[in-house]
């Protein structure tokens, strides 16, 4: 299941425009106005993680290119997805939160089944975001169902247990179609799965990310976290492992005793996965590195969708220490919103960024580089002022919009239409 990119987002939206809902939480008609393929986009959460943005962005931009769509996926029908959706929308009724992940995994691939099952004869291609939702769809093309299934693959789970490691190989194996978001996992899938894939990058929604906030708002946003005149950092994905959460806090503490006054802000943590140990342990090492949490660091959780920008322009550089992700959209929209960008040196961050250019590239769980690379960022005008132009020309090169054309070739290939 994805959960690259943001983590940030309000739970009480009405997630989805249209009208006739039913107590399947289905609003709007089956699919957009356009001619073609009936396409669902089906997705396993309601909440902002990575892969759920980008299920929703690119159901819109596929439904503005003329394209039927709609957004299949799990969650509380009566609450929606975490902001509006411009397309119609399935929800399926999430089951029971189970007490393993692997509990939790199989009765949601159960509940998908059962419905998608209903909805069999709806669409002509069900595009899968996750490996929740591509196992469910692959139960139900297997039954006869004459669809044409298709999957994204963000990036890969590192899953402990056997059930969950060869549902996820499934879930790579049995679609019509495999994509990526890079060339990374492009190469990852071929090595490991000896699947071909396709490359189709991410876009990014400049505009939304672009539009300033008033002086009076955004020292409101900074005294709110307690900033001040200290340099704030903003992160994005909660305090989990993929995240690098541990070498931030570090970065943190050996950035302070060198005698800066910085501190970060930390947004999101809703996540499939079970990371509580994780967190205590970064909470943990917060004193031996002579920091406070809601001083020096401070959790913001999911904020609302409205707000999130706002959050880019309050503060004054984006941090990023990722140790896997399948493409990192968050930095870019980081950069639509005019933030300088620290972040590790992933392989995958090398297919857009380049160090000293775009962003500070510093190595990846090596608490020391990255607090060099925000002692950078902090002390020298210069270069935030550099990678802020680099970074505005570089989103200029993705947009949804791009990205919906690229899906409809695929999908038009695929369904023979």
């Amino acid at each position: 299941m994805s959960s690259s990119a943001t983590g940030a987002g309000s739970t009480g939206a009405t997630g989805a425009t249209g009208d006739g809902a039913t107590g399947d939480g289905v609003t709007g008609a089956t699919g957009g106005p356009g001619l073609g393929p009936r396409i669902a986009l089906t997705t396993y959460s309601v909440k902002p993680r990575g892969g759920v943005v980008h299920t929703l962005e690119l159901a819109e931009a596929l439904q503005a290119a003329g394209a039927q769509v709609t957004v299949v996926a799990m969650g509380d029908p009566e609450v929606g997805f975490f902001r509006d959706v411009d397309v119609p929308v399935r929800i399926v009724p999430a089951p029971e939160w189970g007490d393993t992940l692997e509990e939790r995994v199989f009765r949601w691939i159960n509940a998908l089944t059962d419905h998608l099952e209903l909805w069999r004869d709806d669409f002509d291609i069900i595009h899968s975001q996750d490996c929740i939702s591509a196992r469910a769809a692959a139960r139900v093309r297997d039954r006869g169902a004459g669809f044409t299934l298709i999957r994204t693959v963000h990036h890969v789970d590192d899953f402990t247990t056997e059930a969950l490691m060869e549902c996820q190989r499934q879930a790579i194996l049995e679609p019509d179609r495999v994509l990526v978001v890079s060339e990374l996992w492009q190469r990852q899938l071929a090595a490991d799965y000896n699947t071909e894939a396709t490359v189709v990058p991410n876009g990014v929604r400049a505009e939304r990310f672009a539009n300033s906030i008033t002086a009076e708002r955004r020292a409101e946003l900074r005294t709110q976290v307690g900033a001040d005149d200290r340099f704030l950092f903003l992160a994005i994905g909660g305090i989990e492992p993929r995240k690098g959460s541990k070498y931030l806090v570090d970065a943190l503490g050996r950035d302070k005793r060198a005698g800066h006054s910085s501190m970060v802000a930390v947004i999101g943590g809703h996540s499939f996965q079970d990371y509580r140990p994780y967190r205590e342990a970064v909470f943990g090492s917060l004193d031996g590195n002579g920091l406070e949490l809601d001083d020096d660091l401070v959790l913001l959780g999911t904020v609302d969708d409205q707000e999130l920008p706002e959050w880019f322009h309050a503060a004054d550089a984006f941090v990023f220490p990722s140790m896997n992700e399948g493409w990192g959209l968050v930095v870019l929209e980081a950069m639509a919103a005019g933030l300088p960008v620290v972040t590790s040196d992933i392989e995958v961050f090398h297919e857009f960024l380049t160090d000293g250019d775009n962003a500070v590239m510093t190595a990846a769980g090596d608490a020391g580089s990255l607090a060099e690379g925000m002692a950078r960022i902090q002390s020298d005008e210069g270069l935030r002022d550099r990678l802020v132009t680099s970074g505005r020309a570089l989103v200029e090169k993705y947009s949804w919009e791009q990205s919906a054309r690229a899906h409809l070739d695929i999908y038009r290939q695929t369904s023979g239409s």
